[in-house]
């Protein structure tokens, strides 16, 4: 697993569109379907990451905080799972299920669309405004596996905060750092 950081989407650009499978419900979902009228979080997420793994549980209990907030999530995953069988969508609804997603999470067979945003990492996250422009990207907290650092979602949580009470989110942002994502050749 190479250790990969963010692209950070320029601040600004319009979420793309997208329409997957969720691997939960086994309905499909376009970003219209997910987005919220006041932060949508898009989130590049996979089952074996240790980089996910590390995060998972303070994760699940952000999205739970925030959903009551109004906020909508969602995980999509773009690993090739021809390479990488142990992230495939009937290992990705177990994954959510035992780990406690509340969120659709969505298989990018294609990677079309993990390309539309230029993720390079799992975690990556995005926060989106009520417009669908880009106000953050990038990590969920300095903590890594093996850090020492405690898990507390502190720079999502602080970004989603300044979108909730009107605020600017500040434009210097650090990148998420983790696994690269799994690109078929």
């Amino acid at each position: 697993m190479a250790r990969t950081l963010s692209n950070m989407l320029p601040l600004g650009t319009i979420a793309p569109d997208f329409n997957l499978p969720d691997t939960i419900s086994g309905n499909n979902f376009s970003l219209n379907d997910i987005k919220s009228d006041k932060a949508t979080v898009v989130m590049f997420l996979c089952n074996h990451c240790p980089y996910v793994l590390h995060v998972n549980e303070e994760l699940v209990k952000l999205v739970k905080e925030y959903q009551a907030k109004g906020v909508s999530f969602v995980g999509i995953s773009s690993n090739d799972v021809i390479n990488y069988p142990q992230d495939g969508p009937d290992k990705m609804k177990t994954h959510a299920t035992k780990v406690g997603y509340t969120f659709p999470y969505l298989y990018d067979e294609s990677q079309d669309v993990a390309k539309a945003y230029d993720a390079a990492c799992t975690p990556d996250f995005y926060v989106f405004n009520n417009a669908m422009e880009v106000v953050y990207r990038g990590q969920m907290d300095a903590s890594r596996p093996g850090s020492g650092i405690p898990v507390t979602g502190e720079d999502l949580r602080a970004a989603l905060d300044a979108v909730l009470s009107g605020q600017h989110v500040p434009e210097i942002q650090k990148p998420s750092m983790g696994c690269n994502i799994k690109w078929k050749v």
